[in-house]
């Protein structure tokens, strides 16, 4: 049988390679490579048997744990599609993914029994459950739900399943800034090199060409890296899915939330060599841990801490290096519908949040109302865009598929939604969602931008930037801020510390001090309701 660009296949040919090896750590549970692969294929089977087959929707519905990749594992043997459900999720959000996505079966946590159950209208198709015991005592066979180490009994270990393909989906389901949650629909083989490298990410000759020479990329000891973010993000799988085809050991977080405190813990036990983590919002708990506890933990096995998925400030990036000089720290631009876009290469200081290489699948590309779109030219703004490994479009959304990919010169290319421009150089620097840009007095302003600058103030913890009305200008750069601890500032601070690394045009002009700033589900921002309670006038500060 032919091996393809398919992530059972690439993961079957590493377990039997290194079998005995850790694959998978979470809190309590481990698993090494031959111990997961043979429950993936439990669960497989038991799948098939209640008449789950390729194409078919199984969505997973779970905290962080190793179920959680054994059932995405199982989908890939039987090329079925896994459809990850943000477990933050409010009824309207649940109802709107359950009926959007054509599940027919879904492996859940006890505890999330009776929002399923509220929603099973809106899935008719929908009609194998699993769960995963957890300590809530809710009785889940309300909803017919099998117990997860029941549906594996008895059921085969054996590889006996059909030969796959490239073209075999996994349907990421990610919530933007507005609007309800979209399904990107990725072929294996696309993922695989856009979002992970194509097993070449810990190897000097890179991607790899042949499906086969994944295990050639196997190195001689296994690197423990740890990904913090929830699998339910594409950030976290994909991480997980690198470090397992390179022959890696995964260590998850199990806690419901992140205490740095709990994370330095497990990165001294499990001597972690690597950290994945998704900007400011996971680094600040992090660098607050550790600045509490000076010597604290032995970290010495860290050599790598790296982000991607949201803004990872300079002044954050700074204050990892003070703990860790000898460190390589990273930042990566991508998205749920790009993968990884590489590195920021640095730029400006205060220019953009970013800049990253142009290259034949990286480019600018102006979008137009009523123009053909086209590459633009050096010194001109567009929009970041990618071609080559790219997904196939939105699930059930032929409209924002037809506007997110876009023909080029006879090629397709997937427009990201972050205003770019093409400098002189060849690079492109990367500004943030256009359709946030605030116009004040026609200078042009990203939120992004001045949301990194405000984070470089001590007293700041997280921030959102909006557009509010202004005589003079139109509008005005206004900030929702939510502070750290018991500190306090002013709007003349904020302004202060902000022109260090932005132009005054771009510093807020007026600041809203809120508890919590607003954040959908996912953990991206909710500029929608930022706005709102900057118009409230609730929470300004003077």
């Amino acid at each position: 049988m032919n091996k393809h660009f398919n992530i059972a296949d690439m993961y079957e040919m590493v377990a039997d390679k290194v079998p005995g090896r850790d694959a998978l750590v979470c809190g309590d549970q481990r698993a090494t490579f031959a111990e997961l692969d043979q429950r993936a294929n439990q669960l497989a089977h038991y799948l098939t048997a209640q008449g789950v087959s390729a194409g078919d929707h199984v969505g997973l519905y779970l905290y962080n744990c190793n179920e959680y990749l054994e059932g995405m594992l199982a989908c890939f043997k039987i090329r079925a599609v896994p459809i990850n459900v943000n477990y933050r999720y409010v009824k309207d959000e649940l109802l709107y993914i359950f009926d959007n996505a054509d599940m027919v079966a879904c492996i859940h946590n006890q505890e999330f029994t009776p929002h399923i159950e509220e929603v099973l209208d809106a899935a008719p198709d929908l009609k194998t459950f699993v769960h995963v015991l957890d300590d809530s005592g809710i009785d889940a066979s309300v909803i017919g739900s099998v117990e997860y180490e029941a549906s594996l009994a008895d059921q085969s270990s054996e590889r006996d399943f059909g030969e796959r393909a490239d073209e075999d989906l996994f349907i990421l389901y990610t919530g933007g800034t507005t609007g309800m949650p979209k399904g990107v629909m990725w072929p294996h083989k696309a993922v695989f090199f856009a979002a992970m490298g194509g097993g070449g990410w810990f190897h000097p000759d890179g991607a790899i060409n042949q499906p086969e020479q994944i295990v050639e990329r196997i190195g001689d000891f296994p690197i423990v890296g740890m990904a913090l973010a929830p699998l339910m993000h594409g950030a976290c799988w994909w991480y997980a899915c690198i470090q397992m085809l390179a022959g890696n050991t995964v260590v998850l977080s199990p806690h419901r939330s992140l205490v740095g405190e709990q994370v330095w813990d497990t990165v001294a036990k499990e001597k972690v060599n690597t950290i994945s983590i998704v900007g400011d919002a996971m680094a600040v708990p992090l660098l607050d841990a550790l600045d509490a506890n000076p010597d604290r933990w032995d970290l010495s096995a860290v050599f790598s801490v790296g982000s991607g998925g949201a803004v990872f400030s300079e002044s954050k990036q700074e204050a990892f290096t003070r703990h860790f000089p000898n460190v390589f720290i990273s930042n990566s631009f991508g998205s749920s519908e790009s993968g990884n876009m590489g590195m920021d290469g640095g730029g400006k200081k205060g220019q953009g949040l970013g800049n990253v290489t142009k290259s034949e699948f990286m480019s600018v590309v102006s979008d137009v109302e009523g123009e053909p779109h086209r590459h633009v030219g050096h010194g001109e703004m567009g929009i970041f865009a990618r071609a080559g490994h790219i997904p196939i479009g939105y699930y059930n959304d032929p409209v924002k598929t037809a506007k997110t990919i876009v023909d080029v010169d006879g090629k397709p290319w997937l427009l990201l939604g972050d205003e770019a421009r093409l400098e002189d150089d060849d690079t492109i620097t990367v500004y943030g969602r256009g359709s946030n840009c605030i116009n004040s007095g026609g200078e042009k302003i990203f939120p992004e931008e001045v949301e990194q600058a405000l984070k470089a103030n001590p007293a700041i913890f997280d921030c959102l930037v909006v557009a509010t009305p202004d005589e003079r200008f139109g509008s005005k750069v206004t900030a929702v801020v939510a502070l750290r601890g018991d500190a306090s500032v002013s709007l003349e601070e904020v302004q202060a510390s902000a022109r260090e690394h932005i132009a005054g045009y771009k510093v807020p002009r007026e600041l809203h001090v809120v508890d919590e700033v607003p954040r959908a589900p996912s953990g991206k921002p909710a500029y929608p309701k930022a706005l709102e309670i900057a118009l409230s006038g609730e929470f300004v500060q003077a």
